[in-house]
């Protein structure tokens, strides 16, 4: 029973996997900027469940499984079961039993892994504390189509070793780039993570020395959800790992800037560089609908055809 795919990480593809993914995701956008009707997922249901709130992530999911056809349910904490004394694997034994696939943005890694493990139908990661591969999937596609192949390339990450860091680092492993990490001591990235990555990433303190020659640099907001009261102490521990315009010139030529959104300008970057050349933030919000639309294409089987 539980033979389904999941996408709880980007460890959970081959590399050949993912590349195939996100080139299905650039030829998906191509058929719905032409106009073209495209429903292999007919009469297929996704359930979204939403622990922490977002933007992004429900609309792609909601958007992309109606334009292929599929309806979505949006299940809010108010709405579900989950944490309020139902085990998690009860839980996705029902949930699983009425629904084709189950994307979940949660706390904890580990609500996930229990869900997938009970559910009979594929679970997608939409983020957890850990790790946040929908938008990986989307930078890297992101990347394709500006720029071509990122094997071979040097990726910097300015800021927090957050889950977003975590999922750069799978992200070098599975795509073949090199990985730089900047940020304060104190804030690194999942240890495990690292010991995983080898030599493919390297922490670094000076942003600086990150940037220098990078192809892409990346960064996130410097006080995640949950995080709040950190936030006076962050500021300052943060300040000095603010990407600015100058800060970008000491990359490579053909340099990307990508940040996956919301952004506090003035913070993590400086007022101007959503408006720079270099920066690619709307394209690569765009793509977690391409993205994500190939990825249920993947893992969702398609709807039963009439006897």
């Amino acid at each position: 029973m539980m033979s389904a795919r999941h996408f709880l990480s980007l460890m959970d593809c081959t590399p050949e996997e993912l590349l195939s993914v996100i080139r299905r995701g650039i030829e998906l956008k191509d058929l719905r900027n032409r106009g073209v009707l495209f429903e292999p997922l007919k009469n297929r249901v996704l359930g979204m469940i939403f622990e922490k709130s977002s933007t992004r992530t429900r609309l792609s999911f909601e958007a992309g499984m109606i334009q292929l056809g599929g309806q979505a349910i949006f299940l809010s904490p108010r709405d579900t079961q989950l944490g309020r004394g139902e085990p998690i694997g009860d839980c996705a034994i029902v949930m699983s039993s009425m629904l084709d696939a189950v994307m979940i943005r949660t706390y904890a890694h580990s609500t996930l892994t229990e869900f997938a493990a009970n559910s009979r139908v594929p679970v997608i990661n939409g983020l957890s504390d850990d790790l946040h591969p929908c938008q990986l999937l989307a930078d890297m596609q992101t990347y394709l189509e500006h720029r071509g192949s990122i094997q071979g390339k040097t990726v910097a990450w300015i800021g927090d070793g957050n889950n977003m860091c975590n999922s750069y680092i799978e992200a070098a492993i599975q795509f073949d780039f090199q990985l730089r990490v900047a940020c304060p001591e104190g804030f690194e990235p999942n240890p495990q993570f690292l010991a995983q990555a080898g030599d493919r990433v390297q922490v670094v303190r000076d942003p600086k020395e990150a940037v220098a020659g990078a192809h892409l640099v990346s960064t996130d907001v410097w006080t995640s959800m949950g995080q709040e009261e950190e936030t006076a102490r962050r500021l300052k521990l943060f300040a000095p790992y603010q990407v600015t315009r100058e800060l970008l010139d000491l990359a490579a030529d053909d340099v990307l800037f990508m940040h996956c959104l919301p952004a506090h300008r003035g913070e993590e970057i400086s007022m101007d560089l959503l408006d720079d050349k270099r920066a690619v933030a709307w394209d690569q919000a765009e793509n977690r609908l391409h993205a994500q639309k190939a990825l249920l294409e993947f893992l969702v089987a398609p709807a039963y055809r009439p006897a």
